[in-house]
């Protein structure tokens, strides 16, 4: 099992995009890329510790590829957007791929390149760079979208990107 960082906004849609593709296990919503150890939920989306909300996963190279799983990532929400996801704006909510090595860095970079060219129409503005940390969430903030999926917020803005994965990433879906 090999481990993967990204961050691409609020962790609570990452989360629940990750935790339905086979082959991943142990999805934790959390804190990546920043200077302070161990930060709070607060400091960290008021923008006061470098940190961006991020994701931490393990993965089954047999069942999904990291390729597919930068696809997936790509495809459910906008790296073409500095800072922001939608109405969530600052650095803590960053496009980041935080590689565990080089050749999970040398992959994210060739898919970039990929999508740049037949994909997006804007450049994507994705930060990729080595892991430093990882720091969990919150209990609060686990599995967010499962037990709160009545929830606006979820409704809104996480079943669209479940509805762009399943359309788009069927075949890698758990049954």
């Amino acid at each position: 099992m090999e481990k993967v960082t990204l961050a691409n906004g609020c962790f609570w849609c990452t989360e629940a995009v990750f935790q339905r593709v086979k082959g991943i296990s142990n999805v934790k919503s959390g804190f990546s890329g920043g200077k302070i150890k161990n930060p709070p939920y607060r400091e960290v989306v008021e923008g006061r510790t470098g940190h961006a909300e991020a994701i931490q996963f393990n993965y089954d190279e047999d069942k999904v590829t990291y390729k597919e799983i930068l696809y997936i990532f790509f495809t459910t929400h906008d790296p073409t957007t500095l800072n922001r996801q939608g109405n969530d704006i600052g650095p803590q909510y960053r496009s980041a791929v935080f590689c565990h090595n080089e050749k999970q860095e040398k992959i994210a970079k060739e898919v970039i390149d990929e999508l740049n060219d037949d994909v997006f129409e804007n450049k994507i503005v994705t930060e990729v760079t080595a892991y430093t940390n990882f720091y969990e969430a919150e209990f609060q903030h686990q599995n967010f979208y499962n037990n709160y999926t009545q929830q606006p917020y979820c409704q809104i803005i996480i079943n669209p990107k479940l509805k762009k994965l399943r359309s788009s990433f069927s075949h890698l879906l758990e049954e």
